[in-house]
């Protein structure tokens, strides 16, 4: 538990919290409605979804950030609850859930760079001004998911040349996946953001976010909305990788055709010849020739020359 200076920073910060944690930073009655939320466990699934919601005389934030570790190729989630009133901020931070099968513990969200940031301000914040830095710096965390999905797209379109068919399609099923996931946090977040800057956030006496920091909050939601943009066009790039890895296999089930082709054509006129002097029959002009033998291989190998004389005139082969 990390208490910040209550003069300049009136926040305090929770991982993982208890009841009795709870009830001694903020006792009682302010956080009845929230209790639930605040103590249960690392999100799991779908749940919880991000919100920001009024309760009276406090405001429950819930945040979920979906970060990427590149060196497993997945994306795991941290969750961030803020309980918000006009004289103080309390945040609750848990550990997300170990992913099946690994043996890595993936970190909790870590709000020190918001921390120092306000610190160095100088000057007194009032709790809905940390709130507004917690969510920027979530949607600073989207955007750059974002990017490194993008990054991603990119190698594996480097990749479908060189890479195993089987591996291409695995990548595209993961990514589509990892997208799906981020949609489902992404989306709720800009629309809870996009409560406060309508001001249907902390009514009546918008005390906690009043109307300068709900314009702040719009900066938020443009973040939030480029992030949802950059999401759609991963989407279509993903779309376009999983197109050109089809054009190519179709591009090497063609040339494996053509090879084939190819093959049967140029055995189509030795079979011919060699079923035709196969047949019994007593009188046939080359059966008792001296130099039938070697008429019938000069006609196989030279009927075979002209064929690939004329497939490689017609640049077939």
């Amino acid at each position: 538990m990390t208490d910040v200076d209550a003069v300049t920073l009136p926040w305090t910060d929770l991982l993982d919290p208890d009841a009795a944690q709870l009830e001694a930073e903020w006792p009682g009655e302010l956080y009845d409605l929230a209790r639930a939320q605040l103590l249960a466990p690392a999100r799991h699934g779908d749940e919880p979804r991000p919100k920001i919601d009024s309760h009276g005389n406090y405001v429950l934030a819930v945040f979920v950030v979906p970060v990427a570790v590149p060196a497993d190729d997945r994306v795991f989630h941290q969750e961030i609850d803020l309980l918000v009133s006009p004289e103080r901020i309390l945040s609750v931070r848990k550990t997300p859930d170990r992913a099946p099968g690994s043996t890595v513990v993936d970190q909790p969200y870590d709000p020190t760079d918001v921390r120092e940031a306000l610190l160095a301000a100088g000057r007194d914040v009032r709790p809905g001004t940390i709130a507004y830095h917690v969510a920027d710096d979530v949607a600073e965390a989207f955007l750059d998911l974002i990017d490194d999905v993008h990054g991603e797209i990119d190698q594996l379109e480097d990749e479908v040349e060189g890479a195993s068919d089987e591996h291409v399609r695995t990548r595209i099923s993961e990514l589509r996946h990892d997208l799906l996931h981020i949609r489902r946090t992404l989306a709720p977040t800009r629309d809870a953001v996009r409560r406060i800057v309508d001001g249907r956030v902390d009514a009546p006496d918008d005390s906690t976010f009043p109307h300068e920091l709900e314009l702040q909050f719009g900066d938020v939601f443009d973040k939030l909305l480029r992030a949802s943009e950059g999401l759609e066009s991963a989407r279509d790039l993903i779309g376009g990788v999983r197109d050109y890895h089809q054009a190519k296999v179709a591009n090497d089930q063609n040339e494996v055709m053509k090879r084939l082709t190819m093959v049967a054509s140029l055995l189509l006129l030795p079979t011919f010849i060699v079923g035709l002097y196969g047949q019994n029959f007593i009188h046939m002009p080359e059966l008792r020739w001296e130099h039938g033998y070697l008429y019938s291989w000069a006609l196989i190998l030279g009927t075979t020359a002209a064929q690939l004389w004329w497939f490689r005139r017609n640049h077939w082969i």
